[in-house]
C-alpha cells in the first residue's frame, strides 16, 4: 500500500490560486474592445461625412461591430470572469447572502491580496496561512465596516491557515460548523475577492476528499470556479455554516481543475492544540 502512494504522480498542485489561462487578460482586453469601438464610433461621429448618411445605419453598424467583439472571443477562449459575476449577481439577491458576504474580508499586504472572513464578533478573522506569510502591515478590510490593521496572532501553516485580530466590536461574523460533514455532490457556497474583484459569491459542489503527496492531513474537492484571490474564501453549506477554507487548485486526473477547501474539523484540531 504504501509503495503504490510513493509511486503516484505528484499532486499538481497551486497554492497561490495563478490559472494557467490568463482570464484577467482578456477580461481586460473585452473592455479594451469596447473602448475602441466606442472611440471609434464618437471619432467617426466627430467628422464630418462627405455625404449624408442616417444616423440609425452608424449605430446599427456600430452595435454590430461591438456585439461581434463579444461574439467572437468566446468562440476561441473561455471568460469565466463574466460568468462569475453574472452568478454573483444573482446569488446576492438572496438576503442570506447579503448576510455571508458582510463578514468577507479582503486580506492585503505589501505584495498580496486574498480572502478572510470574520468569525467573532470582537475582530477575529481566519484566512490562509500563504495569504500573510513573512509579511508586516497587514489590512483587511470588511465591505460595511471599513479598513482595520491586523494583527497575525496564530499559524498553522501545515494546513495553510491563520488567524488575525482587529481591534474592533460588533463586526459581523460567519458561523463555524461543528464538523465538516458533507455528501458527494452537496452544493455549497464561497464567497471571495478573485482577480480584481471583491465581495464575489460564487456556488459550487462538494467531490469528496483527496490525499495530497505533501500533506499529512485530507483536504476536500469542490468543483467550482476558483481563481487567484479566492484563497482563504469560506465554504459555506446551505444551513449557512463554514464547513472549510479554500486555500489552492489542483490538477486533477479524473476531475479535471478543481478548488481545494481545509476542512473545519481541521482547524478545530489544531487550534484546540495550541491553546
Amino acid at each position: 500500500m504504501m509503495d503504490k502512494k510513493n509511486d503516484r504522480k505528484p499532486d499538481i498542485i497551486d497554492e497561490d490560486l495563478y490559472e494557467e489561462f490568463d482570464d484577467e487578460e482578456l477580461y481586460e482586453l473585452v473592455q479594451e474592445e469596447r473602448r475602441k469601438a466606442l472611440e471609434k464610433a464618437m471619432n467617426k461621429k466627430d467628422t464630418p461625412p462627405k455625404r449624408p448618411f442616417p444616423k440609425w445605419a452608424f449605430w446599427l453598424i456600430a452595435i454590430a461591430l461591438f456585439i461581434n467583439v463579444f461574439a467572437l472571443i468566446p468562440q476561441t477562449f473561455s471568460i469565466p470572469a463574466i460568468d462569475f459575476l453574472k452568478t454573483s449577481a444573482r446569488l446576492t439577491l438572496d438576503e442570506d447572502i447579503q448576510a455571508y458576504k458582510k463578514a468577507v474580508v479582503v486580506v492585503e499586504t505589501q505584495d498580496s491580496k486574498g480572502t478572510g472572513f470574520s468569525i467573532s464578533n470582537d475582530g477575529t478573522i481566519l484566512t490562509n496561512h500563504h495569504v500573510i506569510e513573512d509579511e508586516n502591515g497587514i489590512v483587511v478590510a470588511f465591505p460595511d465596516d471599513g479598513l482595520f490593521e491586523a494583527e497575525v496572532v496564530e499559524t498553522y501553516p501545515s494546513i495553510d491557515l491563520a488567524i488575525l485580530q482587529v481591534e474592533e466590536e460588533d463586526l459581523p461574523h460567519l458561523t463555524l460548523s461543528e464538523e465538516a460533514s458533507f455528501e458527494a455532490g452537496e452544493p455549497i457556497y464561497f464567497i471571495g475577492n478573485p482577480l480584481r474583484f471583491n465581495g464575489i459569491a460564487n456556488e459550487g459542489n462538494i467531490i469528496g476528499s483527496t490525499e495530497l503527496r505533501n500533506w499529512k492531513e485530507q483536504v476536500v474537492m469542490i468543483e467550482a470556479p476558483v481563481y487567484r484571490g479566492n484563497s482563504g474564501s469560506p465554504i459555506i453549506n446551505h444551513n449557512g455554516e463554514v464547513i472549510g477554507v479554500i486555500f489552492a487548485t489542483l490538477n486533477h486526473d479524473i476531475h479535471g481543475k478543481v478548488g481545494l477547501f481545509v476542512p473545519i474539523d481541521l482547524f478545530y484540531e489544531y487550534h484546540s492544540s495550541k491553546n
